[in-house]
């Protein structure tokens, strides 16, 4: 029987797409059922009013994309896993990312929903929030809470689950290929299925890199 796999990513975070695409590998080795859920940087930041500017205006551009991925999450989930990796691709491993302000995404946006085989409406949900019409941001706080429900509030995206276990991250700045890829999945297993582990960290000391 499948593994049943659950990432909860934001599509601008650097760490959850090398992660992602970890899990992508593991596909290859492993016999699990992987699927994507919508989380929010911007959300899980509301208020910190001691984010440097830069990071804010960073903040304001990340609710386009994860807008769109929970409108795609409510209404045609099959889709997420090819519309986060189409935007995930450009950011990422094209260099388009750290876009500030509101609407900064909306060309990769549209680009992604048309390479996932999406329509292309699904792009107005990064300018509807709040009561507006055809806003999901309610829905989208709501995927955030279940992200956070699985493994408290003091963390960030990436969150995983695995088997019915969640644990944020593995966090890790390279992509493990083939059968390294699996071993890794197999300690995060073997980690996140014992009910009393809770913390393994080292300072890091270098970026995500997912072009390697």
């Amino acid at each position: 029987m499948s593994t049943p796999v659950t990432m909860y990513f934001d599509a601008t975070c650097p760490f959850a797409w090398v992660t992602s695409r970890w899990l992508k590998e593991v596909e290859k080795v492993r016999d699990i059922d992987l699927r994507y859920s919508p989380m929010s940087l911007a959300v899980l930041n509301e208020g910190r009013d001691e984010l440097p500017e830069d990071y804010r205006k960073a903040m304001s551009a990340a609710w386009g994309p994860a807008l769109v991925a929970a409108a795609l999450q409510l209404r045609e989930p099959e889709k997420v896993d090819a519309y986060y990796t189409a935007i995930g691709t450009v950011i990422h491993n094209e260099g388009q990312g750290g876009k500030q302000g509101d609407g900064a995404y909306d060309a990769l946006i549209a680009a992604a929903l048309e390479a996932a085989g999406a329509d292309a409406s699904y792009a107005d949900a990064a300018h509807h929030r709040g009561d507006e019409d055809g806003s999901v941001e309610a829905d989208l706080r709501a995927f955030q809470a279940t992200a956070m429900e699985k493994v408290g509030n003091d963390v960030g995206t990436p969150v995983v689950e695995i088997g019915g276990h969640a644990f944020f991250g593995p966090v890790i700045t390279r992509i493990p290929r083939g059968e390294e890829a699996g071993k890794l999945f197999d300690a995060a297993v073997t980690l996140g299925s014992y009910d009393h582990f809770f913390e393994l960290k080292r300072s890091r000391t270098e970026s995500p890199d997912a072009t390697v």
